[in-house]
């Protein structure tokens, strides 16, 4: 067994010292185990430690990305003289710095580390959330819509990398599930929100202004807060002791990363666009992509078709996206309890595709309670695929370098598609919309079916290895030091 990798001098002990510490090291066959009692009490600590402020950190990074919807049902077009398809463009402005700086600043974060780069950007995207309230016209918030995609683009990704340096691969899906619910219940906050700010009365400005007020006020101090409170890496994290840090990076070596704290080497990492898979995951991200900003930037306009005025349809738009953050903690719940991806992520792709079906078939003014509950399938079906196809290609990348150049890519290539949803809600097709729905559809069709043809294959592929090894292995089976080659190494199995 080779030793475990550290930065810090204090920490490089071998695991024989650390069976010395009476951490209980065992190992049979390929897997090693620790005790199972002092693990507990750690990733105990880390989930009370981290999750919480990740997702107060995300909860912010939504609302001050999905906040225009609201904003315009309150007059945000007409006060600022937003004509033909201006808004569109706004909307679509964002996702072009978005993918453009986020290789570059998940590079920063591999580099700097995740915990100082994040509140950077989130100071950075608060400011720009602050800035509307100056706005006066359409030249104005198109240059901040700009530097806020700039400000927010590795984000997400740099959150999920974060992750993998806590927890091992089987606890992951539940954790960027707890986080990402954030967006979802994000979603539910600024609908609530616009309720209360929206019916101001008398204010020194316009009620939408004072959402942009708000939002990105609490954003700036949550950003301050985080950059002092965040661990650099297990190795270093301020709230465990000694004996608790060599439990935590001893996790991640075996069952999350080759080489933990690796330093970044941009050529090894980019070496991950040689594999097939790599690119099979990128285009289930562009048919998720759709469906989800169609659903993060839309749903107050989808919602008001159903009849309801300002206030009432930014109130009906908090029940949808609170079931969308239960279904997200149930699917991430269960694929990490059967140890399964694929299938939770075609199940999330069934639920947004019937959503839209559903709602652009039926009459909406004759069935209203159906289409109501359409709305619901739409955000059921979001959340969870983004979450667990993220997982999914991290599970079985095994180099942080690749695994860090692969999720700065893959999340903008979905966040991308913000520019395919905000030119199909066509103002001249409203309130129907039926071409973005049909579209929509589309796209969430077409990754169920490509969902599940990549997770038969993994299966497949795994049985081939086992007979051509003469060996039944599993992905869990494999420490993860053993797997920096990827599909290469002999021992490396598919986790999916």
């Amino acid at each position: 067994m080779e030793s475990t990798h550290y930065n810090d001098p204090e920490d490089r002990k071998s695991l024989d010292s650390i069976n010395k510490d009476n951490v209980s090291v065992t190992q049979t066959g390929f897997i090693t185990t620790l005790d199972a009692k002092k693990e507990r009490a750690v990733v105990w600590k880390l989930d009370l430690h981290l999750l919480p402020l990740l997702a107060v950190m995300y909860l912010f990074n939504s609302l001050d990305k999905s906040n225009m919807g609201n904003a315009k049902t309150a007059g945000l077009a007409t006060d600022l003289g937003l004509h033909g398809h201006q808004y569109n463009l706004i909307l679509s402005i964002f996702f072009v710095p978005y993918v453009l700086t986020a290789p570059f600043l998940a590079a920063l974060g591999k580099k700097y580390g995740p915990s100082r780069v994040l509140p950077c950007m989130m100071f950075g995207f608060g400011t720009c959330t602050l800035l509307v309230v100056a706005v006066q016209n359409f030249g104005g918030l198109m240059a901040i819509r700009w530097f806020l995609g700039m400000c927010e683009s590795a984000f997400f990704p740099l959150v999920i990398y974060y992750q993998t340096m806590f927890y091992r691969r089987g606890e992951l899906a539940r954790r960027l599930a707890i986080f990402y619910a954030a967006q979802s219940i994000a979603g539910a906050f600024s609908g609530l929100l616009s309720y209360g700010v929206f019916q101001i009365k008398g204010g020194a400005i316009a009620h939408w202004r004072y959402l942009f007020v708000i939002e990105g006020s609490a954003t700036i101090i949550i950003s301050i807060i985080a950059f002092f409170y965040l661990p650099l890496s297990a190795a270093t994290a301020h709230f465990l002791t000694s004996e608790e840090r060599e439990i935590a990076v001893h996790r991640i070596q075996v069952d999350s990363s080759a080489v933990v704290n690796e330093e970044f080497k941009l050529g090894r990492a980019l070496t991950i666009f040689k594999h097939p898979t790599t690119w099979a995951f990128l285009v289930i991200e562009i048919c998720l992509g759709v469906p989800l900003q169609s659903v993060t930037l839309f749903l107050p306009q989808i919602v008001k078709r159903l009849g309801y005025g300002t206030i009432k349809t930014n109130l009906y738009t908090v029940a949808p996206n609170i079931t969308g953050a239960v279904m997200l903690l149930i699917l991430g719940f269960s694929s990490d309890l059967t140890r399964w991806r694929f299938p939770f992520v075609a199940l999330g792709f069934f639920f947004t595709f019937c959503g839209f079906v559903i709602y652009s078939a039926i009459d909406v003014t004759s069935s209203l309670t159906v289409a109501y509950f359409a709305t619901f399938m739409m955000t059921w079906g979001t959340s969870a695929p983004s979450v667990l196809l993220d997982v999914w290609y991290c599970n079985n990348i095994a180099d942080e370098n690749k695994r860090a150049v692969l999720t700065s890519i893959a999340v903008p290539m979905a966040n991308l598609m913000g520019v395919v949803s905000s030119n199909i809600f066509l103002d001249q097709e409203a309130p129907k919309y039926m071409t973005a729905l049909a579209t929509t559809a589309a796209f969430g069709g077409t990754g169920i079916v490509l969902t599940l043809m990549l997770g038969v294959w993994m299966i497949y592929d795994n049985r081939r290895r086992d007979r051509v090894q003469g060996i039944n292995l599993r992905a869990i089976d494999v420490p993860t030091e053993k797997l920096g080659d990827g599909p290469a190494a002999d021992e490396f199995r598919w986790f999916y």
